[in-house]
């Protein structure tokens, strides 16, 4: 799910329902992210010797450092959110408090937030990994066709 900053800017017109609509999307998301770094982390795998041995080795080092962080990172994110999206029940019970409810639409906004910036940085390590692995496949290509 792709949010823009400028739908994020019309937060306190949404209801309820629709803010708690869009955090399931982000939780979804975050899950699917985590089945991708596990598919990202084997193919790294797969291709270990490629990566360790030619000239991208500092490139690839950066790389896997930055998926690993991102991994690391996605827990908190996806706990938050999911606190978030229980409270959003909680208050999707009681009877409509004003402030109670501002106070809730800046926590989501800024939970938007976080997910949209978590969600570029992981897009990015992710394009450098399949560069990375395309080059890998390149160079080997070449060998088998000198030899």
């Amino acid at each position: 799910m792709e949010i823009s900053k400028a739908h994020i800017k019309y937060i306190e017109w949404r209801s309820i329902e629709e803010l708690h609509e869009e955090t399931l999307n982000c939780i979804s998301d975050l899950r699917f992210t985590k089945d991708e770094q596990q598919f990202l982390e084997d193919l790294i795998l797969n291709h270990t010797m490629g990566l360790l041995v030619g000239k991208s080795y500092e490139l690839s080092r950066n790389v896997i450092t930055r998926l690993t962080k991102s991994r690391n990172n996605l827990g908190p994110i996806l706990k938050k959110l999911m606190s978030h999206n229980n409270d959003l029940q909680s208050l999707f019970d009681k009877v409509n408090n004003t402030e109670e409810m501002d106070n809730f639409k800046k926590l989501h906004n800024q939970l938007m937030s976080e997910f949209i910036v978590y969600n570029a940085q992981f897009k990015k390590v992710k394009k450098q990994i399949f560069k990375l692995i395309k080059q890998i496949l390149k160079e080997r290509r070449q060998v088998k066709l000198l030899n």
